[in-house]
């Protein structure tokens, strides 16, 4: 039977459809809850209450959104999606196994969800570590708050969808919170010293590759899918743009071309012969997995220049922002210039640049 309570002067809508239980927040006016109360009794006679008729498996809907992804995003994106949902089927299976509709999916479930998350063994990679492989040394309990974030994002991705596809009438997600992190990883970024150093020990053939990372922070994708087409040297510009089988993570932006890039770029292109517009800056694409020797050449430089924690190629993007910030370029330049889709994500470097919390009281004047 639905009915209403308060907790904590808050009034809560309580109701149980088709075996699913529903409590809803509806505010602190208790002639509001009534009146809540009364359109879900209507709506449950109607047998409209909070997801329609057209209801599917959960399992089908992982796999519709899985291939909505591999039609409308990048490969990286379906595999990130792919490894939400393979967390999600192991939590409702290990922890639900009662829920095996879209419909059934409520906020309660959810909300155990990140507990879940938090309570598993996760192996360095960040997967579920099975129990014959979450030893000592090998295995973390628990994924990291950011990554746990992440994923509810996810999960909200697909029900939104589901709620286009007429499946749901209104996401479950919407009431849950992310949680407030707390253990994040320090930014790592390399030094002017460490930048020398490993600069100076690249192979000729990888020079110019590493030196734009680092003078540009892009992408590793950005990088392997740049054509000369999308450097202009007169207006001294990198445009990040689509491609035919590649999209920009966040979209089109504008790189600037420093002094020092326009001449490794310039030097690049003299070395080459009957460039064609359509030819990639670098010859990345040509070694199949790219990102493979690119980490892998990361790795034997840093090491031959005694650089230590030092294993992926974000790191240099990283360094890019980071000297930005350090040398006093302003968050929202910043943001502009890495692609960042909101400021929130740039904030990361926020701590590198504690006095411009002075500088700009400093700049105060009223008399």
């Amino acid at each position: 039977m639905p009915r209403i309570y308060q907790r904590e002067k808050v009034w809560y809508l309580d109701i149980t459809v088709g075996g699913r239980r529903v409590r809803r927040r509806v505010g602190r006016s208790k002639r509001v809850a009534e009146l809540a109360l009364k359109d879900a009794e209507v709506q449950v006679a109607r047998n409209e209450f909070g997801f329609t008729k057209k209801d599917i498996s959960i399992e089908r809907l992982i796999d519709q959104f899985l291939d909505y992804n591999r039609t409308n995003h990048r490969q990286s994106t379906t595999k990130r999606y792919k490894a939400v949902t393979d967390h999600l089927r192991n939590y409702l299976h290990d922890m639900r196994p009662h829920i095996v509709a879209v419909s059934q999916l409520n906020t309660e479930a959810l909300e155990g969800y990140k507990t879940y998350r938090k309570d598993s063994s996760v192996s360095p990679n960040g997967k579920n570590a099975s129990a014959n492989s979450a030893t000592p040394g090998n295995a973390r309990k628990g994924a990291r708050t950011r990554t746990i974030n992440l994923e509810m994002d996810g999960i909200k991705t697909m029900l939104n969808l589901a709620i286009q596809w007429g499946y749901l009438k209104e996401n479950p997600m919407r009431h849950v919170k992310p949680l407030k992190i707390e253990d994040a990883k320090p930014v790592r970024f390399l030094t002017n010293d460490e930048c020398n150093k490993f600069l100076k020990n690249t192979p000729p053939d990888l020079y110019p590759a590493y030196f734009t990372f680092l003078h540009t922070g892009m992408r590793k994708a950005e990088l392997e899918n740049l054509m000369w087409n999308d450097v202009d040297f007169r207006r001294r510009k990198i445009f990040i743009r689509p491609k035919e089988n590649w999209h920009p993570k966040t979209g089109n932006r504008e790189i600037p071309i420093s002094d020092s890039l326009l001449s490794v770029l310039a030097k690049l292109m003299q070395k080459r012969e009957n460039i064609s517009p359509d030819a990639y800056v670098f010859t990345l694409k040509n070694y199949g997995n790219s990102h493979n020797r690119l980490r892998t050449e990361l790795i034997k430089i840093a090491k031959k220049a005694g650089i230590t924690d030092l294993t992926k190629i974000h790191t240099l993007r990283h360094t890019f922002a980071s000297h930005l910030v350090m040398n006093g370029i302003d968050l929202p330049t910043v943001k502009e210039l890495m692609g960042h889709s909101d400021i929130e994500t740039t904030m990361i470097y926020a701590h590198l640049s504690p006095e411009h919390l002075s500088d700009a009281v400093n700049k105060l004047s009223f008399r």
